[in-house]
């Protein structure tokens, strides 16, 4: 009976765990946040504004709210986006709301609002979405020359410059060990990246349920 407990708990806390992994790697954005997707008072920069600012990314959700077959959502070209005409579609419209559109690719999206003269008034929404996170430049490196080997000076006696070999009874010293440290870019992964943290996963559930069974 205890086993089947542990067992349960095991499964419930595995499940919860690659929810939250999934549900960091994307971002729900509520287009027009308290105005949703509707004719907005001021016109267009009601959008513009609230996109402003934003880094969308590919995977990101977008979450147009709106009452069915009052508004649409249809994506269209940059040309159609700004004449107010959706000749140049981008998928079919979508009339049941409210509605979530996942973002699959990356550069510029365009969306208006089909409905009579709703674009002409404000609602359509121009986004740019990213495909990577921008990469960091390579930290610069700085090459120190060597120290000069000093010369002996020139009065010293041979016996001097050249002493007699140590007695074979002293200890002989061990090789010299130099540790060099790795070139940048060679630097372990990080610990947090989503690879690393779905394999802690399924090894730790994988170990409870050997455990357990």
């Amino acid at each position: 009976m205890n086993n089947k407990l542990n067992m349960r708990v095991v499964i419930s806390a595995f499940a919860a765990a690659v929810m939250l992994q999934c549900a960091s790697a994307q971002t729900g954005y509520v287009v027009g946040d308290g105005i949703g997707w509707d004719i907005p008072p001021n016109g267009a920069a009601a959008y513009t504004s609230w996109a402003s600012g934003k880094r969308f990314m590919v995977g990101d959700i977008l979450i147009f709210n709106f009452a069915t077959n009052q508004h649409d959502v249809q994506q269209v070209q940059q040309d159609s986006f700004d004449a107010c005409t959706s000749t140049n579609p981008i998928g079919n419209s979508i009339t049941n709301g409210p509605v979530n559109i996942t973002l699959t690719s990356a550069g510029d999206h365009y969306y208006i609002c089909t409905f009579g003269r709703h674009c002409q008034a404000g609602q359509k929404l121009a986004i740019n979405v990213s495909g990577t996170p921008a990469a960091s430049p390579p930290p610069s490196t700085t090459t120190t020359p060597p120290p000069a080997t000093p010369s002996p000076p020139s009065n010293i006696s041979p016996e001097a410059a050249c002493p007699p070999p140590e007695s074979s009874d002293s200890p002989t010293g061990g090789p010299t060990v130099s540790t060099t440290p790795d070139r940048a870019g060679n630097s372990p992964p990080d610990s947090s990246s989503p690879a690393v943290f779905a394999s802690f996963i399924v090894t730790s559930f994988g170990v409870a349920m050997a455990t357990f069974l």
